[in-house]
């Protein structure tokens, strides 16, 4: 039997690879925790929502943003945690959600902000991995993310499965069975993601220096949480931008042979993504495009979507794969990052 890849050996590479197994099982397992909390806040619905999150979790809050807004419109802020942690600001949060989401339950500025919370009147929900930790001791109801073990610094199935968290949760909130049914075709859609090609990419970045990734609307959190990994695992400056922001300042430096990485959604943002793609192709740069059900030559391969909201978790699950490759490509230990923890204890 031939030796695995180098690719297929790192904890990065098996955590991520077990993506859509975890995502199922938190599916099954917290169908009626979730039920019972979206009957809970149709009763008692707050006025607005604030998230609370660092590093990847605060792209899930991202998403949950456009999630929210878009499905239940309800105004969705992401909470600043200094404004508490350093400024010792107690917030006015009467009648608000407060959504704490992490994969260890352990931060200090996290747990500090949450208790505030309570403290001002909010309902705290928690989206955290490790069930027995702090922050689930500080909740109104806590939401197991069922991701398992994650040994490797950089977080993978853990925040793809706060986003599948995000979307039971606000699909049972709001009755919608499209997204429900969606949810049930969501882990298939994500073992085909994991499958995909994405060897370009690997290849033209194996030598680069900086790099834009573009995203709009639910697309935007991808692009965030793609960006932190090239930094992370790959010694890679990438920046994230708005499809609709980029056009702006940032489009100056982009210019021949600068490398971006477009994550396009199968909606109405779409279409803005696209057209930036466009224009820098235009320009001379080396453009990456994704976008979900679109497999040609100038794409990153993708599998169609059965969901607009679901796109990003097929997008992130494909660039999991590709940025494990790519670090190792660039000389780099994808489970080890340099000068990191997997525990990030930020006051």
């Amino acid at each position: 039997m031939s030796a695995r890849p180098p690719e297929q050996s790192t904890r990065m590479f098996a955590e991520a690879a077990e993506s859509a197994a975890a995502v199922a099982r938190q599916l099954a397992e917290n169908a009626d925790a979730i039920a019972a909390l979206a009957a809970q806040l149709r009763a008692q619905p707050p006025r607005f929502i604030v998230t609370c999150a660092r590093g990847s979790s605060d792209h899930a809050a991202t998403f949950a943003k456009y999630l929210f807004e878009t499905r239940l419109g309800l105004v969705t802020a992401s909470a600043s945690p200094s404004i508490a942690s350093v400024y010792a600001v107690k917030p006015k949060l009467h009648d608000a959600l407060f959504i704490a989401i992490s994969q260890s339950g352990r931060s200090p500025d996290l747990l500090r902000n949450t208790e505030l919370a309570r403290e001002a009147g909010a309902r705290v929900v928690v989206l955290v991995n490790h069930e027995d930790s702090p922050l689930t001791r500080l909740a109104d109801h806590m939401v197991p993310l069922h991701a398992g073990e994650e040994t490797s610094v950089a977080a993978t199935k853990s925040y793809l499965c706060s986003l599948s968290a995000l979307l039971h949760l606000t699909a049972a909130w709001c009755e919608d069975a499209s997204l429900s049914q969606a949810l049930r075709e969501l882990p298939q859609a994500m073992h085909e993601a994991w499958t995909m090609d994405w060897a370009s990419l690997v290849h033209g970045l194996t030598g680069a220096h900086d790099l834009f990734v573009v995203g709009r609307g639910f697309g935007l959190g991808a692009a965030q949480e793609a960006a932190l990994k090239l930094k992370e695992t790959c010694g890679l400056h990438a920046e994230a931008f708005s499809s609709a922001e980029v056009m702006h300042g940032p489009m100056a430096i982009v210019g021949r042979n600068f490398p971006v990485l477009a994550l396009a959604q199968d909606d109405d943002s779409g279409e803005s993504t696209l057209e930036v793609a466009k224009e820098f192709r235009a320009r001379g740069a080396r453009v990456w495009l994704a976008q979900p059900g679109v497999r040609n030559g100038d794409h990153l391969p993708l599998p169609a979507s059965p969901h607009p909201a679901c796109t990003p978790l097929l997008t992130v699950c494909s660039f999991y794969r590709a940025a494990n490759a790519l670090s190792l490509a660039r000389g780099f230990d994808p489970d080890v990052p340099p000068y990191l923890n997997k525990v990030t204890k930020t006051l």
